[in-house]
């Protein structure tokens, strides 16, 4: 260091070579962020066509209403209002509501116990029961529900039970979504269980803890988070119910109807009867129903899971 250096440095002042450094640190967190943003930018782009743009057209049919002599006049709120009044999406809304109880903890039971299992046993033919739970969840929703349809239709059913009547399609429908999701869950919940200390579990046996005890003392408790990603996932799948019953509907037209859940009647809405501005009006509405939903269980659960 030469003595001019020397005195810069013992009088504080700063030498000539750190406003370069800085400069080139500078330029290199500029070049850093600039490759960032080229790689997210084929994503943005696609999310502002086919998401945004689409959502914000849609909310602005929801605010008209069409009308024989002046054509779309904006109506603001008046389409919410005669949504929410509108009896046929309120009976729509119970349903799915009612369908949701009964389905949801049957179908993540189901998969929380095939998790626990394929976790706990070490059998040479895990692989191929965690291949045999996962694989209905590989089957498009539209081909499986197909399938349970020919088994449900009484023509060609080869049960001799009426599974399409009015007081069991519920039930009917719920098999079929708990048939093509529980893998799906149960794919969450085992990746959760396989991210636990074995340091923990060895405890538990070391303690004389069994595989039953260790399962609801020690692993349910160290995933609810994962238990409370699968719910909320089903909760929204839920009040989102479509194609399902649109699939059955010409099985038992008298029970499934045209307004049997709130995606259905927004599809018969915009599709048989041009009602496009009513349409968009009650999808905001059961999509501000699924966020309303989907964050009181979060806020519930919240403290009890873990999460922040």
């Amino acid at each position: 260091m030469s003595a001019d250096a020397r005195t810069d440095v013992m009088a504080g002042r700063p030498s000539p070579g750190r406003p370069r450094t800085r400069r080139r640190r500078r330029r290199s967190v500029h070049q850093q962020a600039g490759v960032g943003l080229l790689f997210v930018a084929p994503f943005t782009v696609l999310l502002v066509l086919f998401l945004l743009l689409p959502l914000g057209y849609a909310f602005k049919l929801s605010l008209y209403r069409s009308t024989l002599i002046g054509g779309n006049v904006f109506s603001g709120l008046g389409n919410y209002r005669d949504v929410w009044s509108d009896p046929l999406f309120r009976r729509g809304v119970y349903r799915v509501l009612l369908f949701g109880l009964v389905q949801t903890p049957v179908m993540i039971g189901v998969a929380l116990v095939a998790a626990l299992m394929i976790d706990a046993l070490t059998s040479r033919f895990t692989r191929l029961f965690r291949l045999a739970m996962f694989a209905p969840y590989a089957v498009p929703v539209v081909i499986g529900t197909l399938m349970w349809g020919y088994l449900y239709s009484p023509s060609f059913s080869p049960m001799h039970v009426n599974l399409i009547a009015d007081h069991v399609m519920l039930f009917s429908l719920g098999n079929i979504v708990t048939w093509q999701w529980a893998g799906y869950n149960m794919i969450i919940l085992y990746a959760a269980l396989q991210g636990l200390p074995r340091e923990i579990l060895e405890a538990a046996r070391v303690d004389g803890a069994g595989q039953i005890r260790t399962a609801f003392s020690v692993k349910i408790p160290m995933v609810s988070s994962a238990l409370v990603l699968t719910v909320i996932f089903t909760i929204i799948g839920t009040l989102q119910f479509f194609t399902e019953p649109l699939l059955l509907q010409p099985l038992n037209r008298g029970t499934i109807t045209n307004s049997y859940t709130p995606n259905v009647y927004a599809f018969y809405q915009a599709f048989s009867y041009q009602q496009y501005n009513y349409s968009a009006a009650v999808s905001f509405a059961l999509g501000a129903l699924v966020f309303v939903g989907s964050y009181i269980f979060l806020f519930i659960t919240r403290k009890r899971s873990g999460l922040q």
